[in-house]
């Protein structure tokens, strides 16, 4: 999975020299929450989110009277208040190696450049999505979660286990136990054309544990 499977092309990008209230209004308008800027030669020059808009924004208890606010906001550009320092990525960025710049940088967003040219933004919302998909979360069915010792084969005994009973795992996912290090992994499954009480029966010699198994539906 790559950055342009799940990405938004196209955004709606805005100027340096848009007004604030005018970038506010936009994003309630699109509902998103933030905005690639561009100069007028198309070129990348920053990022700003609803956050930095709202920032900049009078606080209710000022002692500014009202029209000296609408004023004063309507002089206030987005050059005063975005983000220079761009984090991008390319189109064939693994969705992993994205979504472990955001987490370690702490942003919500990453802008997808294509030769130094906006394509594209990927959000923590599309990341989510992703996740669900991942996890079987749109799907009914038997939702396992197994405690595994990470060795070599495991995997594919319980596969082989739950193809077995004739059943087909429509969602996975594999985390590492903390206090276990990389020796010990908790696995979850989401399975269907199998019921309950059968698959459980299956799975229990595959795994070390099972944890929680749980009918789920959409």
């Amino acid at each position: 999975m790559f950055v342009k499977e799940f990405m938004t092309p196209d955004p709606i990008t805005i100027t340096p020299d848009t007004a604030v209230p005018a970038a506010l209004r936009l994003m309630a308008e699109k509902k998103i929450r933030r905005l690639p800027v561009v100069d007028n030669r198309g070129k990348l020059v920053g990022i700003v989110s609803d956050k930095d808009l709202l920032h900049a924004s009078p606080s209710p208890a000022t002692s500014l009277a009202i029209w000296e606010i609408t004023d004063l906001m309507s002089r206030l550009k987005v050059e005063k208040v975005m983000t220079r320092n761009v984090i991008s990525v390319t189109e064939d960025t693994p969705l992993e190696e994205a979504a472990l710049i955001m987490a370690d940088k702490r942003i919500g967003s990453l802008l997808i450049l294509r030769d130094k040219k906006l394509v594209g933004i990927i959000t923590e919302s599309d990341l989510f999505r992703v996740l669900l998909d991942l996890l079987g979360g749109r799907r009914s069915g038997v939702r396992v979660t197994a405690a595994v010792v990470n060795e070599k084969g495991t995997l594919a005994k319980v596969a082989n286990a739950i193809f077995d009973a004739g059943g087909d795992i429509v969602g996975l996912g594999i985390s590492e136990v903390p206090e276990a290090g990389n020796m010990r992994w908790e696995v979850m499954l989401k399975v269907q054309d199998v019921p309950q009480d059968k698959l459980e029966a299956a799975i229990q010699p595959a795994v070390d544990k099972l944890i929680d198994v749980r009918e789920t539906a959409v």
